[in-house]
């Protein structure tokens, strides 16, 4: 199956300068992509990433994706310097870790802002970019997800709803965005990033070895099943993608 090429073509990625967003950017670039990168805090990363992205107009732009009229002005940005959109990849996410049974640590502060991020975010950029993705007839939101939405394990409780409630999502959208606009969930599982990296050692290797494939997910795996998505399988529409090494199996 060959990959083709994304030459000509626009994508946004929301919470790009993160590892996986980082990823999915330079594959996205490599395939002649032009990427509009957004970032929350990390500048200097996303900076960074940018000058090294191959190819020419990438350009990055801070904003909070729970801020909806931010999203219309990056929507209104990307219009009037490229004319158009051809991809949305929602990345940007929040997370802490609270063990499950410390109900009273999961305070609602952390649950509204994990929803607000992780969910809302997501469907407002959606929102913001449908007109200028509806005007290529043949469109693509990607919606980063994580396996933690069908197991119900991950970082807290509301880290897993939200990435349920991401997909559920993810199916309403492609039905009612089609056929101008596709819509997939892409959901990793555990990604040897540099947060992860960052955590407890045996811990990490504990996940790995409850992986049937006995290792962590890469972020360039993850980047290239969002390539995957835009340029091979153009048929896939309003499904959730795992890239979890068959972690749900054991």
């Amino acid at each position: 199956m060959q990959i083709q090429s994304m030459q000509g073509k626009v994508a946004v990625i929301t919470g790009g300068s993160g590892g996986i967003g980082s990823a999915i950017a330079a594959e996205l670039a490599h395939a002649g992509a032009t990427v509009v990168v957004t970032y929350r805090n990390a500048q200097e990363a996303a900076e960074r990433l940018v000058a090294q992205l191959p190819g020419d107009g990438h350009w990055l732009q801070q904003l909070d994706v729970d801020d909806s009229a931010a999203l219309s002005k990056l929507a209104a940005e990307v219009k009037d310097q490229h004319g158009r959109c051809d991809m949305l990849v929602n990345c940007a996410g929040i997370t802490r870790f609270v063990a499950h049974a410390e109900l009273d640590t999961l305070d609602d502060e952390l649950i509204d802002r994990i929803f607000r991020v992780n969910w809302r975010g997501a469907f407002a950029a959606v929102r913001a970019f449908r007109p200028l993705l509806a005007q290529t007839g043949d469109a693509l939101v990607v919606n980063i997800s994580s396996i933690a939405g069908a197991t119900a394990m991950g970082s807290n409780i509301a880290y897993c709803a939200s990435k349920a409630a991401l997909d559920s999502m993810t199916k309403s959208l492609a039905r009612a965005l089609a056929p101008a606009i596709r819509v997939v969930s892409v959901s990793p599982g555990l990604v040897d990033t540099e947060f992860v990296r960052g955590l407890d050692q045996k811990w990490r290797d504990e996940q790995a070895s409850r992986t049937p494939l006995g290792r962590l997910a890469t972020p360039q795996e993850v980047g290239a099943a969002v390539l995957a998505v835009a340029t091979a399988l153009k048929y896939s529409n309003g499904c959730i993608i795992p890239v979890d090494g068959g972690r749900p199996l054991t």
